[in-house]
């Protein structure tokens, strides 16, 4: 395990959940392949399906100031393929994106 990260510039994580429109889930997927290495700032990206037509995005971050800095960049993003998401539901939209710095990890080595 490692400490709480309160000292060292803490890096940042960014969730983002989509319902996709039944039969648009390559077209969902292939506009994410094409749109992972665009980030500055950006270590990572995984994707994640928890349910039919349902998927989880987690990015990781050198800091929150990257992820913040890249907000609109990831915005244009999801205006490229907005049309294949379902609305969540009310207040939510299209997306339903939490983000923040890591306060604490634990790694299994």
């Amino acid at each position: 395990m490692t400490p709480d990260l309160a000292e060292e510039r803490k890096p940042a994580m960014n969730v983002v959940r989509f319902l996709v429109k039944p039969g648009r889930e390559e077209e969902f997927l292939e506009a994410h392949r094409r749109a992972s290495s665009q980030f500055l700032g950006s270590r990572r990206f995984v994707m994640i399906r928890t349910g039919e037509r349902s998927y989880c995005v987690i990015g990781e971050w050198e800091s929150l100031d990257a992820l913040i800095a890249s907000r609109d960049r990831m915005i244009g993003v999801l205006d490229t393929f907005r049309d294949t998401l379902e609305e969540q539901g009310p207040g939510l939209g299209v997306t339903d994106p939490v983000s923040g710095e890591v306060i604490w990890e634990a790694n299994q080595a």
